[in-house]
C-alpha cells in the first residue's frame, strides 16, 4: 500500500546548489532526471557523485568489467550534461561491494565541503523491497544512501570530523535539505511536466543498461504520471524530504 503522506509542511523551493549522489551510473536519471533539469533550468547548480566503477553492470560475457565501466561512464557524463548538470564526481568503488566504510564517508565529506550543496539527493537507504514493485533494493544503493546521510550530518558539519580536510581548505558545511527516493513514501514532490521529455532523452543515453530503451521510458512516463497524479501535476518525482534542524 503506498504511503502518501503531506506535503502542508513542505512549501516548494529552487535550490540554489545541489549535490546528487548514486550507487551507479543511469541511478540519479532514473530516480531524479526530471528534478535535476527544473533545477538546472531555474539557475541551480547540479553536480553528481557516481560513487562505484559500474563495473559489473552488464549481461554479455564478451564483455569485462574494465570495458563496461568505462562506456557507463561516458553514457553518464553525456547524460549529466544533457540535464544541465555540471561535474560528475566518479570515486571508482567496485561495483556491487560497496560498504559503508569511513573511507567512504570521508570522500563523500570532501566532496560536501567542496560543492557546498544546499540540498543533497540520494537513495533512501531503508528500502530493503518492495513487493508491489516487485524489486530487492540493490545492496550498493542502501549502502550509498547510509554513507550519504552519514556525511551529510553530522560528518561534513563537525569541523573535528576528518580535521585534516581543512588543510585541504575545505571548510566544515551544513546542508539544508535531504531528499530521499523512496518509491512507496513521498511527503515531496517536484513538477516535471516541462522536463518529463528531457528525463527521458537522458535515460537513453544509459543504452548499456537499457537496451530496449522504448519500454524503459514507457514505464518512467507511467511512473512518472502516477507521482503527478498524486501531487497534482502532469508528471512528477517524489521524495523524502528532511529539512536539517541542526
Amino acid at each position: 500500500m503506498l504511503l502518501v503522506m503531506s506535503q502542508d509542511d513542505f512549501q516548494p523551493y529552487v535550490p540554489q546548489t545541489v549535490l546528487v549522489v548514486g550507487a551507479h551510473a543511469d541511478d540519479i536519471d532514473v530516480t531524479a532526471g526530471g528534478s535535476v533539469a527544473v533545477w538546472a533550468k531555474a539557475g541551480a547548480s547540479v553536480e553528481y557523485v557516481v560513487i562505484t566503477d559500474g563495473c559489473k553492470g552488464t549481461k554479455a560475457h564478451d564483455v569485462s568489467g574494465e570495458s563496461i565501466a568505462e562506456v557507463r561512464a561516458v553514457e553518464q557524463q553525456n547524460a549529466a550534461h544533457l540535464l544541465g548538470a555540471g561535474t560528475v564526481h566518479f570515486l571508482g568503488y567496485e561495483d556491487s561491494n560497496l560498504e559503508v566504510t569511513t573511507e567512504l564517508k570521508k570522500d563523500l565529506v570532501r566532496i560536501i565541503r567542496q560543492v557546498k550543496p544546499d540540498t543533497v539527493v540520494v537513495m533512501d537507504p531503508t528500502v530493503l523491497y518492495s513487493s508491489k514493485l516487485g524489486m530487492i533494493n540493490h545492496t550498493d544503493h542502501r549502502a550509498a544512501g547510509l554513507a550519504t546521510l552519514d556525511a551529510v550530518y553530522p560528518l561534513a558539519r563537525d569541523h573535528l570530523t576528518f580535521a585534516e580536510l581543512q588543510k585541504e581548505g575545505l571548510e566544515p558545511h551544513s546542508t539544508a535539505h535531504v531528499l530521499l527516493t523512496n518509491f512507496e513514501t513521498q511527503n515531496y514532490y517536484v513538477d516535471i511536466s516541462d522536463t518529463i521529455d528531457l528525463k527521458l532523452r537522458a535515460l537513453a543515453q544509459h543504452i548499456s543498461q537499457f537496451p530496449d530503451i522504448d519500454a524503459l521510458q514507457t514505464r518512467m512516463r507511467e511512473f512518472a504520471a502516477s507521482s503527478g497524479e498524486r501531487a497534482g501535476y502532469d508528471y512528477a518525482e517524489g521524495f523524502v524530504r528532511i529539512d536539517i534542524a541542526v
